[in-house]
């Protein structure tokens, strides 16, 4: 049998692979986004009550290094897995206008008797590595340390509180009463899923998600623009002060914040940037824009993500993809709230920066039309 012996170009995409990042010439040019185009027509008919039509269409998927304003190593790793830009095409759907608040979770778990992932407790099995006083109920909470800490061991601020769940996100002494706007979190992945199917829709893929969240604008940093802060008006519940010790709340909370407290974005989506990570239904690979590359395909239609998760920091443990950062989000540490970034969860954790929003899949148009 000849041997195969790789194209120069072939190389350069294993390599590419391997490091989780595709390398391509003009990445962080401003050509690496075309132009967004929109799906033609009016909604198929009225909107769903609290969502709104995502008319889909192309766009340009992904993200780059502004080049201006952020510069921070956080900024150049929220983009490693972002790349390269690839066109997508998405058909129109209807999604939430907000995260999913306390009120409607509660309701479903009313209706339904469900018992969310975090109130029951893990298994070794599960969990091989945990020490046996962590396997009981429980949830991860952020908890701030009383100094400055290096910012490279999240289990500095991160710790596994027993008796913490959705009705006690930050521990068992913490509660929702009042909170009914708030979006719901501590909940894993299969309770998003769970919630979705009873309510009639499903959690939207992670180019569903992008194509939303970008509301019609091309290759723009942010949900809304360029510039963080227009006209130095607060857009989204981001991280003030000095991470992880003290969020100052300049933006007006500190900590998450009811939903819809910010101008929503083009398609009138609220907190499409930060305050809760939301979950999307794809499996998480840091190279599944390269491997599309690499297959040739010049415009993914409707794409469902990869056949399997893998993340080379945690092998192991299956991930889903999450979108939007949260009110944890900064430049000192992480800077997700930037259009087209990627994040990671676990599927089987949960935590108080947490939430998702679903979406409904358009009917189909009539064989007459």
């Amino acid at each position: 049998m000849p041997q195969f012996k790789p194209s120069g170009l072939v190389l350069l995409a294993l390599v590419a692979l391997a490091s989780g990042r595709f390398l391509q010439a003009d990445e962080t040019s401003p050509s690496a986004f075309f132009p967004t185009v929109e799906n033609p027509g009016k909604a198929p008919g009225p909107a769903p009550k609290g969502m709104v039509w995502i008319p889909g269409g192309e766009f340009s998927m992904g993200c780059t290094v502004p080049s201006e304003g952020f510069c921070s190593l956080a900024t150049m790793n929220a983009v490693n897995d972002a790349q390269p830009i690839h066109r997508v095409y998405v058909d129109g759907f209807w999604m939430d206008k907000t995260d999913v608040t306390n009120a409607e979770f509660a309701r479903f778990v009313q209706a339904t008797g469900y018992v969310t992932v975090e109130e029951i407790a893990p298994t070794k099995e599960q969990f091989p590595t945990a020490p046996p006083e962590n396997l009981v109920a429980g949830s991860i909470v952020f908890t701030p340390p009383a100094q400055p800490v290096p910012l490279n061991d999240w289990s500095q601020w991160w710790n596994y509180v027993p008796g913490t769940n959705w009705r006690h996100p930050t521990g068992p002494a913490s509660t929702i009463k009042g909170k009914d706007n708030d979006p719901v979190v501590q909940v894993c992945y299969a309770d998003a899923a769970a919630y979705a199917k009873w309510a009639g829709k499903r959690l939207p893929t992670e180019a569903e998600w992008e194509f939303a969240a970008r509301g019609g604008l091309t290759g723009k940093t942010y949900a809304w623009g360029d510039d963080f802060r227009p006209n130095g008006k607060w857009m989204a519940n981001t991280y003030q002060g000095q991470f992880p010790v003290k969020d100052t709340g300049e933006d007006g909370y500190a900590g998450i914040a009811p939903v819809a407290q910010f101008p929503p974005n083009g398609y009138g989506l609220y907190d499409m940037a930060g305050n809760v990570w939301q979950w999307c239904s794809d499996w998480y690979r840091p190279d599944y824009y390269a491997r599309l590359k690499l297959a040739g395909i010049t415009v993914a239609r409707n794409p469902q993500g990869p056949d399997k998760s893998y993340d080379p920091d945690e092998p192991d443990q299956p991930k889903r993809v999450q979108r939007g950062g949260s009110f944890l989000c900064t430049d000192q540490y992480c800077t997700r709230y930037m259009m087209g970034t990627r994040g990671k969860g676990d599927i089987d954790s949960g935590s108080n920066h947490i939430g998702f929003r679903c979406v409904k899949t358009a009917p189909a148009a009539s064989p007459d039309h």
